[in-house]
C-alpha cells in the first residue's frame, strides 16, 4: 500500500512504530493504533489521496482516512486504525488576510500562530478554546469549538465565511452560503457536488418539521449533524457549512478555512460571585444576562479546595516566587465564608466596553441587580492580579491536580455535557450523587460555562484500576441518561467521537439518527472519511479501546 501512495503523494509516509504509538492517542481515553501517517504538502496530495483510497476501497477494505491537525481532541476524533493525515507540518499557513475582518488559513495552523497574525490588525476569532496555545484551526472547523467567550459570541460555526473541502470524489469544492437561485444552480451541475446539494436540500424540505423538534434546545450543541442549520428558509440562503463544521471529517476534509473576525472590547470588569445554594442560578444568570456579559463562567467547591491544597504550587502558576502575597488574596473569600458559608460554585461575570465608563457603568449596574439576590457575596476584582488568580483557578485548577495527583490520571468521557441554566438546579444535586457513588475510585470537580449551562466534569482515575471500563460506562450511562431527560445535550464543544457516538441513537432518536446515516452515504458513500465516529459506532468499541 505504502508503495502505491509514494507515486503520486508528495507528503511524508511514516509508518514506524515510534510515530504509529504516538498517533495512537490523542487528548480521550481511548488508543486506537493507525496504519500510517501522512503528511500532505498541499490539497493536491489530499485530492490525490482521496481519489486513491475511494478507487481501492474494495482491494483494501479497511482503507479510510482520519484527519489530523493539534490533536487535542477530547472525544477520540481524531484517531483510526488506518490513515491519520495530519496537517500541522507542511498545511499550516496563511492564504489570505487583506480584509481584516476575514482570514483564510490551512487547517494545520496552530491557533496560537493564527491568533499573533489577528492580533497585528486588533482583531480576533473569540470562539478560541481554552486549549488555544495547543489546538489548531483545522480542529475548531471540525469540532465546532466554543469556549468561554461564547455567550457572547457562538461557536465556530457562526464565524465561518467559506472553506475548500476535498469530498469523496476526489475533488476539491468552495462551500459556501447560496441564495436560492445560486442552489439551484448548483443541483442543476448534474455532477457529484450538484448530486449532494439536491439531496441534502430534498432531505431537509422533507424532514424540515421532525428537525426542527430535533434542534437541541440549547444555545451549544456540538452532538450529530447540524441538518437544521443548513437551510435558513426565511432569508432564503442554503449554506453546507453548516453541517460540515462540527462533522469530525466524517463528510470531507476541509483544505483551505475562511474565519470571520471581530474586534473585541478594550476594556473589562470582573465580577466574583460566591453561592451555597445552586437552586438561585437561574435567576442569577436571567438577572445578569441583559447586561451581556462577555463571559459567566463557574467552578465548584471541589476546585477550589483542592487549589487550596495545592497553594504553593498555585502560586507558582501565578508567577510568584512568594506565596504569601497569594494567601492575603483570599481574604474576599474569606469574608464571604464568614458572611454566608463556604462558597458550592463560584461565578466569574467580564463585563467589557469600547470605553472604561461603558464598561464600568455596565458592571456597576449588573451588580447592583446581584445585590438584590440573597445570601450570595458579591466581588469586584480590583487589579490584575486579582482577575489573573480567579481565572488561573477556573482554566489552570485541575492540571495542577493531575501533576500532584501521580497515580491518577486525566480520563476525559462525560467532559462536557449541557442543560439549560434553569434546569442546573436539578442537575447538580443529581450528577454529585451519580459521580459520588465511585468516589473510592475517581477525584472528580466541575467547571464551566455558567450561562450556557455548559459544564465540564473533570475525572481522574487510576488507568490500572481493574474496574476503570465499568466505572466509564455505567457513570457515562448515567449522567448522559440525566442530561438527555432534563432536555440537554451530551456534548457542547468536544464533539461525539469514539465516546458519545454511540449515545445518538438515545440522544435524537431512531428516526434522526436514520437521517445522520443518510446524510453521511449522500457525502461519504463508501465509509472513506473517519469511519465511526457519528455514525456506526458501538459502546463495546469504546470500551475495548480505552486505555489501561
Amino acid at each position: 500500500m505504502k508503495e502505491e501512495i509514494q507515486k503520486f503523494f508528495k507528503g511524508d509516509i511514516d509508518s514506524s512504530d515510534e510515530t504509529l504509538q504516538k498517533y495512537s492517542h490523542d487528548a480521550s481515553i481511548f488508543t486506537v493504533r493507525p496504519q500510517y501517517v501522512l503528511f500532505p504538502k498541499d490539497a493536491t496530495d489530499v485530492k490525490n489521496l482521496v481519489a486513491w483510497v475511494s478507487q481501492n476501497k474494495e482491494k483494501y477494505h479497511d482503507i479510510a482516512i482520519t484527519c489530523r491537525c493539534a490533536g487535542t481532541d477530547m472525544s477520540g476524533g481524531s484517531i483510526g486504525e488506518s490513515i491519520i493525515l495530519d496537517f500541522t507540518r507542511y498545511m499550516n499557513t496563511l492564504i489570505s488576510f487583506e480584509n481584516p475582518e476575514a482570514i483564510t488559513v490551512q487547517p494545520g495552523m496552530f491557533y496560537r500562530d493564527f491568533e499573533k497574525i489577528t492580533l497585528e490588525k486588533g482583531m480576533i476569532l473569540p470562539c478560541y478554546t481554552a486549549s488555544k496555545s495547543l489546538n489548531a484551526m483545522g480542529g475548531m472547523f471540525g469540532n465546532n469549538s466554543a469556549g468561554e467567550r461564547s455567550l457572547q459570541y457562538g461557536k465556530t460555526e457562526d464565524y465561518i465565511m467559506q472553506s475548500k473541502v476535498v469530498f469523496s470524489d476526489g475533488r476539491e469544492y468552495v462551500v459556501k452560503p447560496l441564495t436560492k437561485k445560486e442552489l439551484y444552480g448548483k443541483i442543476a451541475q448534474g455532477d457529484f457536488e450538484g448530486e449532494i446539494y439536491k439531496n441534502i436540500f430534498a432531505l431537509i424540505n422533507e424532514n424540515k418539521e421532525d428537525l426542527k423538534k430535533a434542534k437541541p434546545n440549547v444555545t451549544k450543541n456540538s452532538s450529530g449533524y447540524y441538518l437544521w442549520n443548513v437551510w435558513d428558509s426565511e432569508n432564503e440562503i442554503f449554506d453546507l457549512n453548516k453541517v460540515i463544521v462540527g462533522s469530525q471529517g466524517t463528510l470531507g476534509i476541509a483544505t483551505e478555512i475562511t474565519f470571520r473576525l471581530v474586534k473585541p472590547k478594550p476594556y473589562t470588569n470582573l465580577v466574583v460571585v460566591f453561592m451555597r445554594d445552586v437552586a438561585i442560578l437561574p435567576e442569577l444568570v436571567n438577572k445578569i444576562l441583559p447586561y451581556h456579559p462577555q463571559t459567566l463562567e463557574t467552578y465548584d467547591d471541589k476546585t477550589f479546595l483542592l487549589v487550596l491544597k495545592y497553594i504553593v504550587s498555585f502560586a507558582k502558576l501565578l508567577g510568584l516566587g512568594n506565596f504569601f502575597r497569594l494567601i492575603f488574596s483570599f481574604g474576599p473569600e474569606t469574608i464571604m465564608t464568614i458572611r454566608h458559608g463556604f462558597p458550592r460554585i463560584i461565578l466569574l461575570i467580564e463585563f467589557t466596553g469600547d470605553t472604561k465608563e461603558e464598561a464600568d457603568t455596565t458592571m456597576k449596574n449588573a451588580v447592583k441587580e446581584l445585590k438584590k439576590i440573597p445570601k450570595i457575596g458579591v466581588y469586584i476584582t480590583k487589579n490584575e492580579f486579582e482577575a489573573k488568580k480567579y481565572w488561573t483557578i477556573r482554566r489552570e485548577a485541575f492540571n495542577l491536580i493531575r501533576f500532584h495527583l501521580k497515580k491518577m490520571k486525566s480520563e476525559a468521557f462525560v467532559d462536557d455535557v449541557i442543560v439549560r441554566p434553569e434546569m442546573l438546579p436539578e442537575f447538580f444535586p443529581k450528577v454529585y450523587s451519580i459521580l459520588e457513588a465511585y468516589k473510592d475510585h475517581m477525584t472528580f470537580a466541575i467547571g464551566g460555562h455558567a450561562g450556557d449551562g455548559n459544564l465540564h466534569i473533570y475525572t481522574l482515575l487510576d488507568p490500572h484500576d481493574p474496574k476503570l471500563k465499568d466505572i466509564v460506562a455505567d457513570v457515562s450511562k448515567q449522567v448522559y441518561d440525566l442530561v438527555i431527560q432534563l432536555g440537554g445535550s451530551i456534548t457542547a464543544e468536544h464533539n461525539d467521537g469514539i465516546m458519545r457516538s454511540p449515545f445518538l441513537p438515545q440522544m435524537f432518536g431512531n428516526k434522526i439518527y436514520s437521517l445522520f446515516e443518510k446524510t453521511k452515504n449522500l457525502f461519504d458513500p463508501k465509509n472513506i472519511f473517519n469511519p465511526g465516529k457519528k455514525i456506526g459506532a458501538t459502546k463495546e468499541y469504546s470500551m475495548e479501546h480505552i486505555i489501561q
